[in-house]
């Protein structure tokens, strides 16, 4: 066998071991998506919060319309790297309603960190009833809500606008 033989012979070993490294980590990636995600109910549980602007919004203001819930902190890094993909959706999706629901902080300081990342769409304060019911236990996660009030998707981890886009059918 030649040196040249013998070094196609392990590139293509090491291809493979990098490729069968590769599938077990999606798949690892996967099932720990899968374990994480909450089970909701069919029916998106309701709900009516006060904005940072003081406004009362509840869920019976979309109805008809898909809407998309994301729960998030200003703590959470991933919640931060996600907000410029929320950002993006909104400006290329103005007729998909997006809510941000933060689950920490205050009126003032809630309106301080949305003004600093830029953020382009409503925040809401969650209370502890709208996190039990849609069985908030790991963020960022993104409820879509249809437009029947089914529940349509539950995403835990960071969502891109191509997953938003996929995931409330909009082109």
């Amino acid at each position: 066998m030649t040196e040249r033989d013998s070094f196609w012979e392990n590139a293509g070993k090491t291809a493979l071991d990098w490729l069968f490294a590769i599938a077990l980590t999606l798949v690892g990636f996967w099932l720990l998506s899968w374990w994480r995600t909450p089970d909701l109910p069919d029916q998106a549980p309701s709900w009516t919060l006060q904005s940072i602007e003081g406004e009362k919004v509840s869920l019976a203001d979309f109805e008809g319309q898909t809407v998309v819930l994301n729960f998030w902190a200003t703590w959470c890094g991933p919640c931060k790297m996600e907000i410029p993909e929320f950002r993006k959706f909104v400006e290329e999706h103005p007729e998909v309603p997006v809510l941000g629901i933060a689950v920490d902080g205050n009126r003032n300081q809630l309106r301080q960190f949305a003004k600093q990342n830029k953020m382009n769409y409503p925040i809401l304060r969650a209370d502890k009833d709208i996190q039990q019911e849609y069985n908030v236990s790991s963020l960022p996660m993104t409820v879509v809500v249809g437009k029947s009030g089914q529940v349509e998707d539950v995403h835990v981890g960071v969502m891109m606008s191509s997953q938003l886009e996929w995931a409330t059918g909009v082109e």
